[in-house]
């Protein structure tokens, strides 16, 4: 197995059923990887990515779980460990944004937002320890986002729950970095999903202006620094935040 690969692995990839989720999961089964494609609702669209996967040679199954739910996060790597043995690489992708101006922004989505992102993080990741501090090795790669080094007007709630993550990150990559287990961060910027796809030329010209290199990410560029997080070549990378942006936070 070379450091950059992922063979004989299981990878749980959170909200892996659509757009960076997906293409993190395909990432890291090219690389080797049994993925799990976590999700909550999507059935059809987990499906999808399976299918993506197992199409092109590589090892995938859907599981359902909601990472606001502790009970149902337990299950949920609890039938990881029952389906492969294993749990070595968890990606905590799930996320939902919802904006608003504070003065405006409603409780109820305030907190949907930092339990999906925040909570979430924390529930998947307590989850996945146990078998990561049993077999003495594990790769936690969390996403959060440039917003939550630069804020942004009407993402308060988006931008604290990621801002959150990074603490988080951090605070766990210290409690287990003497037991072979590393946690690292990604902040995206900008990148072209099916969500960005659907705002208008004139918003997605002005969001390009800002980005030094002119263009949004894609999925597979944020897909790659994941994968060399979660892979064996990252041994001696943790508490470590990677923007991948192109240069719209420096």
């Amino acid at each position: 197995m070379t450091a950059s690969s992922c063979a004989g692995q299981a990878a749980v990839v959170t909200g892996g059923s659509r757009g960076i989720g997906r293409a993190i999961a395909r990432e890291l089964a090219a690389r080797g990887a049994t993925v799990i494609v976590g999700y909550r609702v999507n059935a059809d669209a987990a499906a999808a990515t399976v299918a993506q996967i197992v199409e092109t040679g590589g090892r995938a199954l859907a599981i359902p779980f909601d990472v606001t739910d502790a009970e149902a996060v337990k299950a949920g790597i609890a039938r990881v460990l029952a389906e492969t043995g294993r749990l070595d690489v968890l990606v905590n992708n799930a996320g939902v944004a919802i904006d608003g101006l504070v003065a405006r922004l409603r409780d109820a989505d305030w907190a949907r937002v930092l339990e999906t992102n925040l909570t979430g993080t924390f529930y998947c990741a307590r989850a996945a320890l146990r078998p990561m501090l049993r077999a003495r090795y594990g790769r936690i790669v969390n996403l959060t986002s440039v917003v939550g080094a630069t804020g942004n007007a009407g993402q308060a709630a988006y931008a604290a729950a990621k801002a959150g993550v990074v603490g988080f990150t951090r605070s766990l990559a210290r409690e287990v970095a003497s037991r072979g287990i590393t946690v690292n961060a990604v902040a995206p910027g900008f990148v072209e999903t099916e969500m960005t796809a659907e705002l208008d030329e004139a918003r997605r010209a002005s969001y390009a202006a800002l980005i030094p290199v002119g263009r949004p990410a894609t999925a597979e560029e944020i897909a790659a620094a994941v994968a060399f997080l979660a892979s064996p070549a990252a041994a001696y990378v943790t508490g470590h935040v990677l923007h991948v942006n192109g240069g719209l936070y420096m």
